[in-house]
């Protein structure tokens, strides 16, 4: 009997460590604006990329909440926001991966899947499923916790003059990427950013409502588009000629200024 209970207690105390951050209680949904906070799960297959020290990016637009988690590698298919019997239904609507580009901190770089994943409360678990390439759903607790506001500034000053930095990015189809680190120039105060795709199959660029055309004529597309701070979500949209007609798609770029090395 006591060797049972030993074993129950066990069992509990690893959840608490898996799920530590979540209360009994729900925090208040904090005011519009990104957030990083802290994504816990109750599996050590189903977790954030070590690469971002256990947060993803948390949107809160007119009082509902969005995370961005990159994963630890593509293994994972879909998600679905509730339990494994509901995602198996006819119409259920499953959290499409985007491919994210995250960088270690030896330098190298990975791309793995992430996903947008609603969040009806903080510091509160809720369901979760997941699908992997074996084409089973499991059930999984999560919780989002210790939002910490992003700062509008870069983490860093940077005097005038040519630097690379390493860029996360996010969205689309997963079929194309940007070169990391990319070139960025700083003067005046202001950055821009040389923006190199993998795909020579994108002829404009928007941030801001501003459109940006080619720099290039030959090859993959390359940009030069205006970073208004960095180590925070930047949304830009590309437009794309590959498929049969063009069309515009959102992305997601955060430029690291911890990583900022001067141009050689």
């Amino acid at each position: 009997m006591k060797r049972f209970f030993a074993m129950i207690l066990s069992i509990l105390g690893i959840q608490a460590v898996l799920m530590g951050a979540c209360t009994v209680l729900a925090s208040e949904i904090p005011e519009d604006g990104v957030y990083r906070a802290i994504f816990d799960t109750d599996s050590s297959m189903f977790h954030v990329n070590e690469a971002n020290d256990g947060r993803g990016i948390l949107t809160v637009e007119d009082g509902k909440m969005t995370i961005h988690v990159s994963l630890a590698s593509k293994g994972i298919l879909n998600l679905f926001a509730g339990l494994a019997e509901d995602a198996k239904k006819d119409g259920a609507e499953l959290l499409q991966p985007t491919t994210d580009t995250v960088t270690y901190s030896d330098g190298m770089t990975e791309e793995v899947y992430g996903f947008d994943i609603p969040v009806p409360a903080l510091d509160e678990e809720f369901d979760v499923a997941l699908i992997g390439k074996k084409g089973k759903w499991y059930d999984h607790k999560v919780c989002v916790s210790d939002p910490v506001a992003e700062d509008s500034s870069s983490s860093v000053e940077l005097e005038d003059g040519d630097y690379t930095m390493e860029v996360t990015f996010a969205g689309g189809t997963g079929k194309a990427t940007v070169e990391s680190p990319a070139s960025v120039r700083i003067a005046e105060g202001k950055a821009m950013a040389t923006i190199v795709w993998s795909s020579p199959n994108y002829d404009y660029m928007i941030v801001d409502g501003e459109k940006y055309e080619l720099t290039n004529t030959d090859g993959n597309s390359v940009f030069e588009i205006p970073i208004a701070a960095f180590d925070t979500e930047l949304q830009v949209i590309a437009d794309t000629t590959a498929m049969s007609t063009p069309h515009e798609i959102e992305y997601t770029l955060i430029f690291d200024s911890t990583s900022a090395k001067k141009a050689e």
